[in-house]
């Protein structure tokens, strides 16, 4: 391709680089266009003329490019050097794909084989797996080929440093580099001094690159008011076991003194100024139920432990026996009154974990016998002869990777390789809809903590949200470059946070569909998300065995914690915010002191310009639990701040 055809084609995707102009440059092109990090993750052709990557002609001129470039960061100053390193991975990939596109595969495995094991830890796994791309038809469907031909690369960068790299490819004048860095590689740019190397490893790892300055759109992270929980049910003289009235038998007797009221009830919560409009997201109303369950449940707050270095939460764990290699996933309510598990073999268990019994629903004749004016309709409702400690629900085609209850607990959600969701009624225990959207394997459901929404993540690459009246998703986040592995909803109901195995957390906007943070630093498969209780942080934890927290006000890591040996599969802040638990495969439940890492958060002035400096290490670690060969799959705190874990038994482990 000759000068005047490339500036042709750059013109073209300059031209059609729009949002929603997809099916026009498939169409008119049979093309996609090179995107930024804004842009949503397509499908790349390698048999198209403009993905095809461009030859020098000389396959002995990579290796002299690559070497020229390997020095000039060796020999650069020690301010810009950590900064100018991290082109080197990006540049090595795409070198090695040109040569495999333009049929020298040879000197592709050669220049893999000699700088290959000098990248990063986080890289090798990548390196290893391109590696076995020796053809140009194995592109074709490779994850990782589309990704790096399809996007750019992001790589934040001081503009001192830049200016530097400019004046390097301007003095070598090397084709090679300068077309690869200027088709593949996004530079955001930021006025200050150049980042270290733990600032700059603090972030790296992600399939696409680092952050970049998209983390610009406003987030409202606040809780919205709630309804006042005094308004919502009037607490009965019974409750408190000493009404306010006098004896009607005998007169003479003085009346008894009101109860005073709980000085939880009489405190008027104040609105918070990062709050979405309470209209924002349309909300069910509240339903008497709703409204009384509210109430039982502020009442149960005030009896809370309030958890610290001080105060550690004692500890309950359900250990599920002879079932290492069937359990998938475990869910408990936010009452801690039943307990759901899906297997590998298509089925759902059940349990309940107060003495109170499963009950089933009575039968058409005799509901009809049922006074519907009654105010405990419900539980009229419900035949007593039916109670069971477990119930098993069948339906799905595969195995059951996640279930979650509904805030109401009358009803439960599963996802399955079979990429179906169902909905289940937990009062005539039966499936009431089965979900069809997603094409591959669904690996995580969550409901909202509104009810009626609910959120999927799947294999393939995308996240949607659902309202159960629907049978087609309301929205659709798509912009991960590989499979979505865990989902979570905002406390306020208005975002979901997303995990990937590109490495990548992103948070999405319910209302408008877009993403409004990206956020990158774990170096593997992320499987497990949890927000802060007032809704500004976000913890994730995967398979790098870290546990990363995230400021969704800014974007930034804020702390990475270190520990755990393996998979970190599940995270719970306490109901009081004042302590994170993490749990994984490693068999260990671990205790973060989270007030104290926000009190030294908050003392330090925070700089958005670029990437502040990151707490690590294990100085958080409050207490560390073991277990013996249970690898742990959930975490739950209740009301009153006991800490619920679920386990699985591995009797085969040494």
């Amino acid at each position: 391709m000759d000068k005047t055809q490339l500036s042709a084609v750059l013109q073209l995707l300059k031209k059609y680089n729009l949002k929603g102009t997809e099916e026009i440059l498939r169409k008119e092109a049979n093309i996609s266009d090179n995107l930024n990090v804004d842009s949503l993750n397509r499908d790349a052709d390698v048999n198209s003329i403009l993905k095809g990557y461009k030859s020098d002609g000389d396959p002995e001129a990579y290796e002299a490019a690559y070497t020229d470039l390997k020095k000039f960061v060796e020999y650069s100053l020690d301010i810009y050097k950590h900064e100018l390193g991290a082109i080197l991975f990006p540049v090595l990939v795409h070198m090695y794909l040109e040569l495999v596109y333009n049929d020298h595969a040879d000197k592709g495995i050669e220049l893999m084989r000699k700088f290959g094991p000098e990248q990063d830890y986080y890289y090798q796994d990548d390196l290893r797996k391109l590696a076995m791309i020796v053809k140009k038809e194995h592109m074709n469907g490779n994850e990782l080929a589309e990704t790096f031909k399809s996007n750019q690369f992001v790589i934040r960068i001081s503009r001192d440093t830049l200016s530097l790299l400019k004046r390097h490819l301007d003095e070598k004048k090397s084709s090679v580099l300068f077309n690869i860095i200027q088709d593949h590689l996004y530079f955001d740019t930021y006025e200050g001094v150049a980042r270290n190397k733990s600032q700059i490893d603090a972030t790296a790892g992600s399939l696409g690159g680092e952050i970049s300055r998209y983390n610009k759109t406003k987030v409202y992270y606040g809780i919205p008011k709630g309804p006042d929980p005094i308004t919502i049910a009037a607490p009965t003289e019974e409750d408190d076991g000493d009404g306010g009235g006098g004896d009607p038998d005998n007169p003479d007797k003085p009346k008894k003194k009101k109860a005073k009221k709980d000085p939880m009830f009489s405190k008027k919560t104040k609105s918070d100024p990062n709050a979405p409009p309470p209209d924002r997201i349309p909300a069910p109303e509240w339903k008497d139920n709703d409204k009384a369950e509210k109430f039982k449940a502020c009442k149960e707050a005030s009896k809370r432990v309030t958890l610290g270095p001080d105060c550690m939460p004692s500890c309950c764990c359900y250990t599920l026996l002879n079932a290492n290699y069937t359990v998938c996933c475990a869910e408990i309510t936010e009452d801690s009154s039943m307990l759901a598990v899906g297997f590998n073999d298509s089925i759902l268990k059940v349990w309940t974990l107060v003495p109170q019994k499963l009950k089933a629903m009575k039968t058409a004749e005799q509901l009809e016998e049922v006074n519907i004016e009654a105010e405990d309709v419900l539980v009229r409702m419900m035949d007593e002869r039916s109670g069971e400690t477990s119930r098993t629900l069948c339906g799905h085609n595969g195995p059951v990777y996640s279930v979650s209850f509904s805030p109401d607990r009358t009803l439960l959600l599963s996802c399955s390789e079979d990429s179906t969701i169902r909905l289940w009624s937990l009062q005539i225990w039966t499936c009431l809809v089965v979900y069809k959207g997603h094409m591959f394997p669904i690996w995580d459901v969550k409901f909202s903590p509104l009810g009626y929404y609910f959120a999927s993540a799947s294999f393939d690459r995308t996240a949607r949200l659902w309202a159960t009246d629907h049978y087609q998703p309301l929205r659709l986040f798509a912009g991960h470059f590989s499979d979505v592995d865990c989902i979570q909803f905002h406390p306020n109901a208005n975002y979901v946070a997303t995990g990937s195995s590109d490495r990548r957390v992103c948070l999405w906007d319910c209302a408008t569909g877009n993403r409004a943070r990206i956020m990158t630093g774990h170096k593997s498969p992320i499987h497990s998300l949890a927000f802060s209780n007032d809704g500004r942080y976000l913890a994730s934890g995967g398979a790098d065995c870290k546990v990363l927290l995230w400021d969704l006000a800014h974007g930034h890591l804020v702390a990475e914690m270190t520990g755990h040996e393996k998979t970190i599969h599940c995270l719970a802040f306490s109901r009081c915010g004042n302590v994170l638990a993490s749990g994984g495969l490693d068999c260990t439940l671990k205790i973060w002191d989270f007030s104290k890492l926000l009190e030294e958060s908050n003392a330090e002035e925070l700089n958005v310009s670029h990437n502040p400096d990151v707490k690590s290490g294990d100085s958080y670690l409050l207490r560390n639990f073991a277990t013996k060969n249970s690898p742990l799959i959930n975490l739950h705190f209740t009301r009153r701040n006991l800490l619920i874990a679920v386990a699985l038994f591995d009797g085969g482990s040494t």
